[in-house]
């Protein structure tokens, strides 16, 4: 099997290439990435010498490229997106260019060189927001996007299964609750929160801190990634939740327990504008049909994540220094 992997620089995306070349050591995986911010080549440097294994930096909007790269695949498994809503919020553009105008250019092409099967990794959060008494999101929960970040992955999502009714694309989608674990850019929750606390600083709680998501391993995703692509029924949907539904407070204040620190290290900060309420994902349907459900407790996820990060300190520090932009900006010309 060769698989077109796109956005493999990133967090999801290394972790679900690792994860496949571990599993199957046969597969042939072509790994494509703009090498924004978010991507991170050092997430994979393991796997430089691998003959199984090739990096091509580009856009995923650049149709001669992307073209060449899925004449020669077997499976596109698109990880490409812009993701962080607070960027999204300071500058929609980039959001639109590659969920939308990329996923479709990846489309065009699949659809142009036979038909090629198609994976699209997409998110919860194009359902909206949830009350705190409302049923879960599930495959049948109609789309209530609320950041241009969200906006843009639900348009990708419909522009996905448009290419399946109306030119037969043989596609799945996977709507994931939020990740954590391993290679997780520093901004975002778990990360900015272990890493500011073994350096001392205190950790920046968005308003009151009862937003509330469900938590994903991300090694658990990757493996329902993998069950969808070998036994999932083509045009269809599967949510993928980590049946670990907590606040941001809860979050906190479990990672100030584990690693010895406490509430004095709290810092509260102004709220998101927009800031979605609460996720929640009903993962019942890939349950049944496929047999997947988390296997890694939140608690049990945590102290790997809290240990990873302990011991790949150079890992993060070069990318809050900034110093991850350079990384490799000879070869690829960045």
């Amino acid at each position: 099997m060769k698989l077109l992997v796109t956005g493999g620089a990133g967090f999801i995306g290394s972790n679900f290439i690792h994860y496949i070349l571990k599993k199957y050591p046969d597969y042939q995986i072509v790994n494509l990435d703009l090498l924004t911010y978010a991507g991170n080549l050092e997430n994979l440097k393991d796997l430089e010498s691998n003959p199984n294994y090739k990096f091509v930096k580009g856009d995923i909007v650049d149709a001669k490229l992307v073209d060449g790269l899925v004449k020669d695949c077997d499976l596109i498994v698109n990880f490409a997106a812009e993701s962080h809503v607070d960027r999204s919020i300071l500058d929609a553009s980039p959001f639109i260019q590659t969920n939308i105008v990329g996923t479709q250019t990846l489309l065009e092409a699949a659809r142009n060189n036979g038909n090629k099967r198609f994976h699209h990794v997409s998110t919860d959060e194009v359902f909206g927001s949830l009350g705190p008494n409302d049923p879960a999101f599930d495959e049948t929960t109609p789309y209530d996007p609320r950041s241009p970040y969200s906006a843009a992955k639900a348009a990708s999502d419909h522009l996905v299964r448009a290419y399946y009714h109306t030119y037969g694309l043989p596609i799945t989608i996977s709507n994931c609750s939020n990740n954590y674990g391993p290679y997780h850019f520093p901004e975002k929750l778990f990360p900015l929160f272990i890493t500011n606390l073994i350096e001392g600083k205190k950790v920046p709680l968005y308003g009151d801190g009862t937003n509330v998501r469900d938590w994903l391993f991300v090694e658990d995703h990757c493996k329902a990634i993998d069950l969808i692509i070998q036994k999932g029924r083509i045009g269809e949907t599967y949510c993928v939740g980590g049946n670990a539904e907590k606040n941001n407070k809860e979050i906190t204040y479990k990672i100030l327990e584990l690693m010895g620190r406490g509430e004095e290290m709290i810092e509260f900060v102004k709220d998101r504008p927009g800031h979605d309420k609460r996720y929640a994902i009903d993962f019942s349907k890939i349950k049944n049909e496929l047999g997947w459900e988390p296997a890694v407790s939140f608690e049990d996820g945590l102290k790997k994540t809290i240990d990873w990060y302990k011991n790949n300190e150079s890992w993060w520090k070069n990318i809050k220094s900034g110093e991850y932009k350079d990384y490799y900006a000879k070869q690829y010309g960045r």
